[in-house]
């Protein structure tokens, strides 16, 4: 089994290459941000710290982390941030450490694909045996961001002075999807990488 990390930034359309991915055989695809949420859950790994360090005032009515809550505590307070990330990545980390121990054991599948934002900055390499970028020209994702999201321009320019740029993503990844065109033109390239023969639907 190989494992196979998946990231790019915000509008690159990382979403549609892993809906094809889950579509096919002898695969699993682990979202971290679904991981975190989930952790974030009464009874997991972040609760409780989280709810130690920003207080009950981040709980909705029922108990759990409400996330506009949460965001609005940590808005603007860069070291509050850094404490509430220093809870969550670890345990995400250790979350998809024990899933790949569980899959390579298992060994049903061929292939486990990881998408995380910031799977370079947090130095999720190491448990990789592999890294694609999903680049679009930045154009093209502001575009889509319009579109999708209805992201104002100014929104968009916060959001893109935060990431990494396409050389440091291209500097650290051994696989470059091109997402501008259609989407034929993206499964061409994913089947490309991991042989069309081994991929068919389920």
């Amino acid at each position: 089994m190989k494992v196979i990390g998946v990231t790019g930034g915000v509008g690159a359309g990382k979403s549609e290459v892993l809906a094809y991915l889950e579509k096919r055989r002898d695969c699993r695809v682990i979202m971290a941000d679904r991981v975190a949420h989930r952790l974030e859950e009464p009874g997991e790994a972040c609760y409780e710290p989280l709810t130690a360090l920003l207080g009950k005032e981040i709980l909705d009515a029922a108990g759990k982390i409400d996330k506009r809550k949460m965001a609005a505590r940590i808005f603007g307070d860069g070291e509050l941030l850094l404490k509430v990330n220093g809870i969550v990545h670890p345990a995400v980390k250790a979350y998809l450490t024990e899933q790949i121990e569980k899959e390579r054991a298992a060994g049903q599948i061929a292939w486990l694909f990881i998408e995380a934002a910031l799977l370079i900055e947090e130095g999720y390499a190491e448990m990789l045996d592999g890294l694609w970028y999903i680049h679009a020209e930045e154009e093209v994702r502001r575009q889509r961001l319009r579109e999708t999201r209805g992201y104002t321009d100014e929104k968009i320019d916060a959001i893109l002075q935060k990431q990494l740029s396409a050389q440091a993503f291209r500097k650290h990844c051994g696989v470059v999807i091109e997402n501008n065109g259609t989407l034929e033109s993206v499964y061409t390239q994913i089947d490309k990488e991991l042989g069309e023969d081994q991929w068919q639907k389920r």
